[in-house]
């Protein structure tokens, strides 16, 4: 029958059952209408799916707002945010159909499957234990923060972002950018972090075994700060699968299947960046319904 994504062959629809008897009266040399019973359509039915088929696009009014929430978001979202974008602005339309328009007109979000990927495995001095224990829930802002360092490569050369994420809600608190995964990122970054925190709140602080969070000012400031470090185990990805999984966002989102020829390094660190403040700021979380930081203005706990 030609069915397409979604079409349930042990349920089909009226359309499918309409097609089914065409085509195969037209192969067995009879009726559709000899078929309608076997096929189990009645006779209006069958009539009715040609001139439905031809008829004005019922899609036709909603297609250009599909496109436009697409494009804004850099075409990074999927068709679960395009249905949330569209319903934060008042319309009731079907998850359904936002994603079979986005579909059939091949709005689709330019990522990359996940490749698995080594990282530092020794270190300066003795590793903290892990405290975390692969559990990423914090009931509160400030209570569990998770960092890691991710590496962007272009021709022009490499950057790496290094920003610590709040489990409470996925809230990026800080990142710095730059050309070298060195220790000033790190610590410049948890600086930054330790500089948004209230008298009574101190974080444990969650990382893999990279020398980074392992070299002596990262401790000092840990210790001036009074945050807990915690570590993952030996080469264990899963252990910080919270940091890991919010690094592979802006690669999906705003890096795989984009062309950077020509770009040079002072521009491409911007993009990093403003993909950050996005994210804080207007990235709806499916989770919520909304941004990040919406969901905390409407609880109270930013102005």
């Amino acid at each position: 029958m030609g069915k397409g994504p979604g079409a349930d062959p042990e349920n089909p629809a009226s359309r499918e059952k309409a097609i089914l008897a065409k085509r195969t009266g037209e192969r067995l040399g009879v009726t559709a209408k000899s078929l309608f019973d076997a096929v189990g359509i009645p006779h209006s039915t069958y009539h009715y799916q040609p001139d439905a088929m031809n008829g004005p696009d019922r899609h036709a009014w909603l297609l250009p707002l599909v496109e436009e929430a697409f494009e804004n978001s850099e075409k990074r979202y999927g068709y679960k945010r395009v249905h949330l974008e569209l319903k934060g602005m008042g319309m009731t339309v079907s998850s359904k159909r936002v994603m079979r328009l986005m579909a059939k007109h091949g709005m689709v979000p330019l990522r990359k499957s996940a490749k698995r990927h080594g990282s530092y495995k020794g270190g300066p001095a003795k590793a903290p234990a892990d405290l975390v224990n692969r559990d990423f829930h914090a009931e509160r802002p400030n209570m569990l923060w998770v960092t890691d360092l991710t590496e962007f490569s272009i021709p022009a050369g490499k950057a790496y972002p290094s920003p610590i994420i709040d489990c409470y809600d996925g809230l990026p608190v800080a990142w710095t950018i730059g050309m070298s995964p060195n220790a000033a990122l790190a610590n410049g970054m948890l600086s930054d972090a330790c500089s948004t925190l209230g008298e009574d709140e101190k974080p444990v602080i969650h990382s893999d075994r990279g020398c980074h969070y392992r070299w002596a000012e990262w401790i000092r400031i840990c210790e001036d700060n009074k945050l807990t470090r915690s570590m993952s185990a030996k080469g264990c990805s899963p252990d910080n699968a919270a940091a890991e999984g919010f690094s592979g966002r802006p690669r999906q989102e705003s890096f795989h299947k984009r062309s950077f020829a020509g770009v040079s390094m002072d521009g491409f660190i911007d993009m990093p960046n403003d993909y950050m403040v996005w994210y804080r700021d207007k990235r709806i979380k499916t989770e919520y319904g909304t941004g990040i930081m919406d969901r905390r203005r409407k609880l109270g706990l930013v102005a």
